[in-house]
């Protein structure tokens, strides 16, 4: 695996058509992907004082984050309504190397930051709802 640069890391937004277009989250300067498992235990007296799990149980989550600076563009007022209306929308994390995740997602926290000598500044979280794919290049 070669290195990849981290701005060629890039969350999309769906449009919701058919089929459907995905345009860059503007303004992003850091990304980052999250996949999470959760475990179920079943270890018990005959486990030898080991833990054991249960393959394949448990629920799966993927969650989205990233930074940016604020440029007002039509993208970050989609970000803030989909915020806004909690609506669950489809996106797409794309890499350097063609490789992407692609699901349903919901913004589940969007802030707004800035200090008097700086820019305006925001931070995004997204959580999966349903199966997330991937696909290789």
């Amino acid at each position: 695996m070669t290195a990849e640069k981290g701005r060629a890391f890039i969350l999309k937004a769906g449009d919701g058509g058919a089929p459907e277009t995905f345009t860059a989250v503007a303004g992003l300067r850091t990304t980052q992907i999250s996949i999470n498992n959760e475990v179920v235990d079943v270890t018990n007296k005959e486990s030898g004082g080991w833990r054991e799990l249960l393959a394949g149980a448990g629920v799966r989550t993927v969650s989205v984050s990233g930074t940016g600076i604020f440029a007002g563009s039509a993208a970050e007022e989609d970000i803030r309504d989909r915020a806004l209306t909690a609506s669950i929308d489809n996106y797409e994390i794309a890499f350097e190397s063609g490789d992407r995740f692609s699901g349903a997602f919901q913004v589940t926290a969007l802030d707004f930051s800035g200090a008097y000598n700086g820019a305006r500044t925001f931070t995004l979280s997204l959580d999966s709802s349903g199966p997330v794919t991937f696909v290789a290049a």
